[in-house]
């Protein structure tokens, strides 16, 4: 995974709640496109965290297109992930409030989601309730032999120059929902994240 600081940039994500300390309930938003794999991420994570981040995870389990929001709970220090679906776009924003955490999921097999991908990203970014959200950008389906390159799609997306100019503190990484690749590493920034903002 990379760091980088940056200026916030308009666009639309996903939403995650993490509690924001004793007693209170923070936020965290799991977003993208329809159809790059938030549904099955979002199981697997919280398989991951029951099983303390280690162990195998199986095989995967089946999914359906996310219609509405699912609320999932993640065991270890009780993070709770929004997911809301990639056709409801345009009703995101009603969900930003107290959002301390920010997953943005981008299909690396499917090219032609890219421009769609990256002008939601550019709205998340711009939002101002995310203004103070950290924001772990996840290149999904790289266990598929058709995935572009992550170097490529940052290329292409001119990614390096929207995290210049975003407020967030923004992460990328690599991920295989399906396989399980690289989601140990998106659990521990959860968990990091959460302790940051209590």
């Amino acid at each position: 995974m990379s760091a980088r600081r940056g200026r916030a940039l308009r666009c639309h994500g996903a939403e995650l709640r993490v509690p924001a300390g004793e007693g209170g309930v923070g936020m965290c938003l799991l977003l993208g496109a329809a159809g790059v794999g938030k549904t099955l991420l979002v199981k697997r994570l919280q398989k991951l965290s029951a099983h303390d981040g280690k162990g195998d995870l199986g095989d995967p389990p089946p999914t359906r297109p996310t219609v509405g929001t699912n609320l999932t709970n993640i065991v270890v220090q009780k993070i709770t992930i929004r997911e809301l679906g990639g056709c409801m776009s345009p009703i995101w924003p009603s969900y930003y409030g107290n959002c301390h955490a920010l997953l943005f999921v981008l299909d690396a097999s499917d090219p032609t989601q890219l421009s769609v991908s990256c002008s939601q990203l550019l709205g998340l970014l711009s939002a101002e309730q995310l203004a103070e959200a950290s924001v772990l950008i996840l290149f999904n389906k790289i266990d598929l032999p058709c995935y572009v390159s992550v170097e490529e799609l940052k290329s292409l997306m001119r990614l390096p120059d929207i995290i210049a100019c975003a407020k967030q503190n923004i992460t990328t990484a690599e991920i295989s929902a399906r396989k399980g690749t690289g989601l140990a590493g998106v659990l521990r920034w959860l968990q990091d994240t959460h302790r940051a903002s209590c």
